[in-house]
């Protein structure tokens, strides 16, 4: 197929302490996407990183026009700083990555020709090999995508699909005009990808640096994610309080019938310890899903912004000029422009 060059691909990539990563990944990007490099428009998300990230962009922004910096107030997380990069960005497509080069940018010629069939709004990458995971990542990793898709009903996550992928505008804005502070950013592009297809490709290694994730923010982001999407954590409660009533009844019955026609004598602390304490547990867990619902319910009614900007630069910065402070309604995020 003939490759029609009529078009602006935004490279969006969310970057926490990855100061060594910056000039690698221009690097990399560039000399596997010479043939679309005019297209390009690269847009990094400093979100609130503590190190000397800001500083490495800052310097490839420097002698490269086609990069801007999102300039976090602070750290709000990766979902909230792919938010702030989908409200600003420009491109007539827009391709979402990391910068640790474990997304490989040679996979994105692939994506575009996808998209320039008019057939796909999103074209996401699918990871067929992780082996550099750990074991206990890759075990982990796929229980939740299987156990995700099974408990959701109207939202299907790709299972292996990170956020590497290319989103047409329609989809870009389509997401920014979902307001919900807890932002599981996975489903919510599985959610409005209209037309979707995958990609296969092989997920190296590491380039630089180390991940900034651990297994306790995994399991919160696990979690995030299926409150964010389904109310099954709730409704299960009922089901398990009507199966402990049915034996609690039955076991009655056992009791009060060999106590009156057998003389039969129960012996009572154990059991009735045991059960106590069982129940009791049954319900504190009951407590937990039912409080991790209603603390997402008290975030949304608060409508704090998802993020706060401290500022805009390079092409974007530019673009903007001096415009002070504003509002956007959609998401409630407070800008301010360079």
């Amino acid at each position: 197929m003939k490759q029609n060059n009529d078009f602006t691909l935004s490279i969006l990539v969310p970057v926490y302490n990855e100061e060594r990563s910056i000039a690698p990944f221009i690097q990399t990007l560039y000399s596997s996407l010479d043939s679309i490099k005019a297209n390009l428009d690269v847009v990094f998300v400093n979100d609130g990183s503590s190190d000397n990230t800001r500083l490495a962009i800052e310097a490839v922004m420097a002698s490269d026009s086609q990069v801007s910096l999102v300039n976090l107030a602070r750290n709000f997380g990766k979902e909230a700083a792919m938010t702030a990069g989908l409200d600003y960005v420009k491109g007539d497509a827009c391709v979402i990555m990391d910068v640790d080069l474990q997304d490989p940018p040679d996979v994105i010629l692939e994506f575009v020709e996808l998209w320039q069939t008019k057939q796909w709004d999103t074209i996401y990458g699918v990871r067929v090999d992780r082996s550099k995971d750990t074991w206990f990542k890759r075990l982990t990793a796929g229980g939740f995508y299987r156990f995700f898709n099974w408990v959701t009903s109207e939202t299907k996550i790709p299972e292996n699909a990170g956020d590497f992928r290319l989103i047409d505008r329609v989809v870009i804005d389509a997401l920014r005009q979902l307001p919900e502070r807890n932002r599981f950013m996975k489903g919510l592009m599985a959610w409005s990808a209209f037309r979707s297809t995958g990609v296969q490709f092989q997920r190296p290694k590491r380039h630089c640096g180390e991940t900034k994730f651990n297994y306790w923010k995994l399991w919160n982001f696990a979690v995030d994610g299926i409150f964010s999407f389904t109310a099954w954590p709730l409704r299960i409660w009922g089901f398990i309080g009507c199966a402990i009533s049915c034996l609690a009844f039955v076991f009655m019955l056992k009791i009060i019938i060999g106590a009156t026609f057998f003389d039969v004598k129960t012996p009572g602390y154990a059991s009735t310890i045991s059960v106590v304490l069982f129940l009791g547990g049954i319900q504190l867990i009951s407590l937990g899903i039912i409080g991790g619902y209603i603390s997402r319910m008290y975030r949304e009614l608060k409508q704090r912004p998802i993020y706060l900007v401290e500022g805009v630069y390079g092409r974007y910065g530019n673009e903007q000029g001096s415009q002070g402070m504003n509002l956007d309604q959609s998401n409630h995020q407070v800008k301010k422009a360079s």
